[in-house]
C-alpha cells in the first residue's frame, strides 16, 4: 500500500494537477479570508470557509477524476490490480495520496486563525472546529469522487458524475424540504446523503460526534464500495464470477447495514455526551442555571416547537435537544404549521409565527415569540436591524418555571420618595424570572400588602415620611424582606436610616474614597470592593467584580443573639468616608470616617416566628446599565440573585442573554495588503506556477 501511495503522490506532483488543486484551493479560501476576516473585521474563520465549500464541489471531481479512471482507460489497471496486493490496499494507497494533497492547504489554512488572533482575540475553538469540518467534508467528498472515478474510464464523465453526486450532497436538506415538509419515507433515505447538514453543525462551533461519525462511515462506504467495483471487474472472467458477485453483493448490505447502525447508535445518545459546544458563548450547552434548574423539576412539561424538524432553527433545536438530555420530564413536539394551522389558537388568540415555541404544563401554558428568542439592535440610520445575541435558553427555563410554579411571587416597590426605576436589563431579567413587581406609594395604604414576597427601596432621593418608614419596620417585624439601595448622599435621611438602624445598620455620613488602589477603578471614587460568597453573589465571587462608584459606607456591628450580619461586599482598610462633600481634595482630613464600610450587606432578625432579612446597596448607581456593563453584568446578576432568593426560587430561572457581539478584528492596512497579497496571490500563485513548470519539464524530456 506504501508503495501505491507513493507512486500516486509522485505522479500528482509531476504532472500539474496537485498543486493547480492547491493553488485553487488557496487562492479561493485566501480571497474570502481576506475580504471578510482582514477588511470587514469578522473574527469566524466559519464565514470564509462557508463561502468556497462550493468551489469545492468542482475542485475535488477534477482532482479525482483521473485516480481510477485513467488506468482504465489506458488499460494499464489490469497491471495494478494484478499486483501482489490486495485490491483495498491498492484503493486505500491512491486515496491517501488524494488526501495528501488536500490536507497540505487545509494545514495552511490552520495558520490563518492565528494571523487574526495576533491582532484580537478570536474564538479559536470556533475556529478549528469549522476547519476540521471543511477537512472531514473533503475527505468524503474525495472518498466519492475515487468511486465515481472508477465507475467510467472516461476522466470528462467522472468529473461530472463527481460534481453531480456532491452537488447532491449539499442540496440533499433542500431537496427534502421541498419533496415534503412534514418528511416521509423517502425523503428519510434521501436525508442520508445530507452532508451539509452534519457540516453545518461543525461549521456553527459543535464538534458533533453524530457528524464526525457521519462522515467517517461515510467515506468508509465509498472506499469499500471502490473496491467491490474493482473486484467485480477483475474476476468478470473467472468462473466464479456469480458465486463471487452474490458475495460481493451481501458484503455491501452488510457494509451499509454496519454505517448505518453506527449512525443510529450515536443519534441515539444523548446531545450532551456527543456534542461538545466550542462557541465562545456556548450557544450549544445550557448553563449551570438551567441545569439546576432542571434537577428540582418535578412536573412533565411538553414544549410544542410550531415547525418541522427539517425546517427549524438550528440553533434553537440544539438548545430543546439539551433540555431533554437533562431532564426526562421534557417533551419537545414539533408541529407543523402548514398541516396543522389551528394548533397555536388553543393556547394564544394571537398570531404566532413559525420556529415559536409553546412550553405547557398540567397548571398553565406560555407562548414565546421567535423572535424574542433572538436579540436584536435596529439602527435608524439605516434601517437595518442586527442580531446581538441569542436568548432561547433564558427564555425556555423562564417559560418551563412559569407554568410549573404554584403561584408567581410579586414584589413592591417604593414610591412617591424620588426613586430610580430598573434599567431595561433588569426589567427583562425579572420578567424571565417570573416575578411580578409594582410600585407602591405606601401613603395610600395601612400597611405593606401582605402578598408581598419582598419590598425594594431603590435609591430614594429623598426621605420617607416616619409614618411610612414605620410601615416598613413593622413589615419586617412580621417577617419581612427588604432591599434598601441607599438614594442621595447629599441629603439627610432620617428616617431610612431609622428603618436600617431598626436592623442594627448605620450609613456613615457622607461618600466613601478608596485609598487602596487595588480596590478602585481611576477614580478613588469608584470601588471595586473585595466580593466574598453569599447566597447574593452566587456565581459572581471568584469570576466577576463588582463596580461601585459613589457609594456610602455601611457600619456593621458585630453579631449578637438576635441579630446576624453578612457583609458580602467590603472596601479595603484604608478607605475612608469623606464627610465633607465640597472639599477642594480628596485627601482624608479630620473629621472623616475611618473604614472599612460594607457596600452589601445581609441583615438578619431572629423572631419569635422566623425571621426578618434586609439587604442593603450603599451605591445609587450600582444597578445602572453603565455600571454593570463596566464588569461584565455582574452588578445586575447580583441585583437578580437577591430577588431570587427573596421570591424563595431556589435556582433562579433568569438566564443572561447569550451574545453574539465579539471584538472585531482590527488590521492595518498595510497589514491587510501585506497579508492578502500572500494568502491571495504569493501562495496560490507559487502553487500553479511550480505545477505547471514541473508539467512543462517533463513534457519536453
Amino acid at each position: 500500500m506504501l508503495a501505491i501511495y507513493k507512486r500516486e503522490l509522485k505522479a500528482y506532483f509531476h504532472s500539474c494537477v496537485g498543486l493547480l488543486f492547491i493553488g485553487v484551493t488557496l487562492f479561493f479560501i485566501g480571497l474570502y479570508y481576506t475580504v471578510n476576516n482582514l477588511m470587514y473585521g469578522y473574527p469566524y474563520i466559519a464565514y470564509s470557509i462557508s463561502a468556497v465549500i462550493f468551489v469545492f464541489l468542482i475542485t475535488v471531481p477534477v482532482l479525482s477524476m483521473k485516480v481510477l479512471a485513467e488506468e482504465r482507460h489506458n488499460k494499464t489497471d489490469q497491471l495494478v490490480i494484478t499486483a501482489p496486493v490486495t485490491v483495498g490496499q491498492i484503493v486505500v494507497g491512491k486515496y491517501l495520496a488524494l488526501l495528501t494533497i488536500f490536507a497540505i492547504p487545509t494545514l495552511i489554512i490552520c495558520t490563518y486563525p492565528l494571523i487574526l488572533n495576533s491582532f484580537t482575540a478570536i474564538p479559536m475553538g470556533e475556529a478549528y472546529t469549522a476547519i476540521l469540518g471543511y477537512f472531514m467534508y473533503g475527505m468524503t467528498a474525495i472518498a466519492i469522487g475515487v468511486l465515481v472515478s472508477a465507475l467510467t474510464e472516461s476522466q470528462v464523465i467522472a468529473a461530472v458524475l463527481g460534481f453531480a453526486v456532491l452537488f447532491l450532497g449539499y442540496m440533499m436538506s433542500s431537496i427534502c424540504g421541498i419533496l415534503s415538509s412534514t418528511g416521509n419515507l423517502l425523503t428519510k433515505l434521501l436525508g442520508t446523503f445530507d452532508m451539509y447538514t452534519p457540516f453545518g453543525k461543525l461549521l456553527n462551533g459543535t464538534l458533533d460526534l453524530g457528524a464526525v461519525v457521519y462522515f467517517i462511515s461515510l467515506t468508509c462506504l465509498a472506499l469499500f464500495f471502490t473496491t467491490q467495483v474493482i473486484q467485480k471487474r477483475r474476476y468478470s472472467v473467472s468462473v466464479k464470477q456469480f458465486s463471487f458477485g452474490a458475495y460481493s453483493s451481501g458484503m455491501m448490505v452488510v457494509a451499509v447495514a454496519v454505517a448505518v447502525l453506527a449512525n443510529m447508535v450515536v443519534g441515539k445518545l444523548p446531545g450532551n455526551w456527543t456534542a461538545l459546544d466550542m462557541t465562545s458563548e456556548k450557544l450549544y450547552s445550557l448553563t449551570d442555571q438551567s441545569k439546576e434548574f432542571l434537577k428540582t423539576l418535578e412536573e412533565d412539561v411538553t414544549i410544542y416547537v410550531l415547525a418541522t424538524e427539517d425546517n427549524q432553527d438550528g440553533v434553537l433545536g440544539e438548545t430543546l435537544a439539551r433540555y431533554e438530555d437533562y431532564s426526562d420530564h421534557i417533551t419537545v413536539t414539533y408541529i407543523d404549521p402548514i398541516s396543522n394551522p389551528s394548533f397555536a389558537s388553543q393556547y394564544t388568540s394571537s398570531s404566532v409565527s413559525s420556529n415559536s415555541v409553546i412550553v405547557v404544563s398540567e397548571q398553565r401554558s406560555k407562548v414565546i415569540s421567535y423572535y424574542e428568542m433572538y436579540e436584536t439592535e435596529y439602527d435608524y440610520y439605516t434601517g437595518a436591524s442586527t442580531t446581538t445575541g441569542y436568548d432561547g435558553e433564558g427564555q425556555i427555563t423562564s417559560a418551563i418555571d412559569y407554568v410549573t410554579s404554584d403561584d408567581i411571587p410579586m414584589v413592591y416597590m417604593t414610591e412617591g420618595h424620588g426613586e430610580g426605576t430598573l434599567s431595561s436589563a433588569i426589567d427583562s431579567s425579572l420578567e424571565k424570572e417570573n416575578v411580578e413587581y409594582t410600585s407602591i406609594n405606601l401613603m395610600n395604604y395601612d400597611a405593606v400588602p401582605e402578598d408581598a414576597s419582598c419590598l425594594i427601596i431603590y435609591a430614594p432621593e429623598s426621605d420617607f415620611n416616619s409614618d411610612d418608614a414605620d410601615k416598613v419596620i413593622a413589615y419586617l417585624e412580621q417577617g419581612g424582606k427588604v432591599i434598601f439601595v441607599s438614594g442621595n448622599y447629599e441629603v439627610t435621611m432620617p428616617n431610612c436610616q431609622a428603618i436600617l438602624s431598626h436592623m442594627g445598620l448605620t450609613l456613615a455620613e457622607g461618600i466613601v474614597v478608596e485609598d487602596n488602589s487595588n480596590y478602585y477603578y481611576q477614580s478613588p471614587l469608584y470601588l471595586l470592593p473585595d466580593v466574598s460568597y453569599s447566597t447574593y453573589t452566587d456565581g459572581i465571587s471568584g469570576s466577576y467584580m463588582i463596580f461601585a462608584p459613589y457609594a456610602q459606607g455601611f457600619i456593621v456591628p458585630e453579631d449578637d443573639n438576635i441579630m446576624t450580619y453578612n457583609s458580602f461586599l467590603t472596601t479595603s482598610d484604608d478607605a475612608y468616608s469623606k464627610v465633607n462633600l465640597y472639599s477642594t481634595t480628596a485627601e482624608k482630613e479630620e473629621g472623616d470616617i475611618d473604614g472599612p464600610f460594607a457596600i452589601g450587606v445581609e441583615a438578619i432578625k431572629s423572631l419569635e416566628e422566623g425571621t426578618a432579612t434586609l439587604v442593603a446597596y450603599s451605591s445609587s448607581v450600582l444597578f445602572t446599565d453603565d455600571a454593570s456593563y463596566m464588569v461584565g453584568g455582574a452588578n445586575q446578576m447580583m441585583f437578580i440573585n437577591t430577588v431570587s432568593s427573596f421570591v424563595d426560587h431556589e435556582v433562579s430561572s433568569a438566564i443572561p442573554v447569550k451574545s453574539y457581539e465579539v471584538s472585531y478584528v482590527t488590521v492595518t492596512q498595510s497589514d491587510i495588503v501585506l497579508i492578502g497579497s500572500i494568502v491571495t496571490i504569493i501562495l496560490p500563485l507559487g502553487c500553479i506556477i511550480a505545477g505547471f513548470v514541473i508539467w512543462f519539464k517533463r513534457r519536453r524530456k
